[in-house]
């Protein structure tokens, strides 16, 4: 992550700005863009795949999975009552956000891809080591209601990512992540997107 402003005056009426920072307002287009990865696809509600699955290479399918993936559980890791150690240091996050159940997840997710468990293991790792650096930049301070605020924020943008062949609502017993809604487009299903995270 890194971020930098530098700022040039001339005399008192010309002033010239230049901004870089790797940081987005969508989590899941930062990382993407941070880690290097192809931008993901949205997931159409009716089939609940994305649109040309038979035309993504593994590579990418490995990163629309496993980013949205990774993102749903540390939205409801930042609900419970362990949520803010997503704000302090370095730890297994996949051992942590997925309650002792990551091997199942990355399984499912090598599957999906067609690649390997260490491969599929490693990208999570990285993803979420990422993610934590995001959400720490975003809320800064030890935060409970912050930290749900900014995850509630992220949330419609994940799960409309979230390739639903992975079942992730069950394996994290909550329903709504599976919910095809969650993946629905347009003014009604975005102003009621929007209500959902504000509550």
């Amino acid at each position: 992550m890194c971020r930098y402003l530098i700022q040039i005056r001339w005399h008192n009426f010309f002033t010239f700005t230049y901004k870089n920072i790797f940081m987005d307002s969508n989590i899941i287009e930062a990382i993407q863009k941070n880690l290097g990865y192809q931008p993901l696809e949205k997931i159409d509600p009716n089939t609940q795949e994305t649109k040309n699955p038979r035309e993504i290479s593994p590579q990418q399918k490995l990163s629309q999975a496993a980013i949205p993936a990774v993102l749903a559980a540390m939205i409801k890791y930042s609900d419970g009552k362990d949520g803010l150690n997503l704000l302090s240091g370095n730890k297994d996050w996949l051992g942590a956000i997925y309650f002792g159940n990551e091997k199942d997840v990355i399984k499912k997710i090598a599957d999906y891809a067609g690649v390997g468990t260490d491969e599929a293991e490693r990208h999570m790792e990285n993803i979420s080591d990422e993610a934590v650096k995001i959400i720490k930049d975003n809320v800064k301070t030890q935060d409970a209601e912050k930290l749900r605020s900014f995850m509630n924020s992220q949330r419609h943008s994940v799960l409309s990512h979230l390739p639903a062949a992975l079942n992730m609502g069950d394996v994290l017993n909550e329903g709504t992540f599976d919910d095809r809604t969650n993946k629905m487009e347009g003014p009604v299903s975005g102003f009621l997107h929007r209500i959902e995270n504000i509550i």
